[in-house]
């Protein structure tokens, strides 16, 4: 349960109309820094105040899309949000100068939707329909 003071004070911070949003999607007021942007456009955050955020929720993920998954975080980001990288990949030295030239953008999971992979099969089906034969009739 959050705090009224926290909410009140989140409300000032973001705006009425962006609270009301967060409030609607994540459940939660939240405000804090602004640390990033990844391809699919979402942004993330972060609060840093012990005060105002539990420990291990201070870091936040506000998702471009209404119909959000977690395969629409890509991997650089997830390990920032989980806690196995410090610094986000927007400020990381490691991770600004390791992106290869030839590593393909990340793409969510397509599971469930038009664009979910689907094999071609090259084998004959064992069990064939029964087809009826019709013979003309005799008058």
């Amino acid at each position: 349960m959050v705090s009224l003071l926290r909410t009140l004070r989140s409300a000032r911070r973001v705006g009425l109309r962006e609270w009301w949003r967060q409030l609607q999607y994540i459940g939660d007021a939240k405000s804090g820094r602004y640390v990033g942007k990844d391809q699919f456009g979402n942004k993330y955050f972060e609060n840093l105040n012990p005060y105002e955020e539990v420990p291990g929720r201070h870091r936040w993920v506000d998702f471009a899309q209404h119909n959000f998954h977690a395969s629409q975080v890509p991997p650089e980001w997830h390990s920032w949000i989980s806690h196995i990288r410090m610094d986000p990949p927007t400020e990381d030295p490691v991770m600004l100068n390791s992106s290869p030239p030839w590593k393909a953008p990340w793409v969510e999971n397509l599971t469930g939707t038009r664009g979910a992979y689907r094999p071609y099969n090259t084998v004959a089906p064992k069990i064939k329909a029964w087809e009826p034969k019709t013979a003309p009739r005799g008058s």
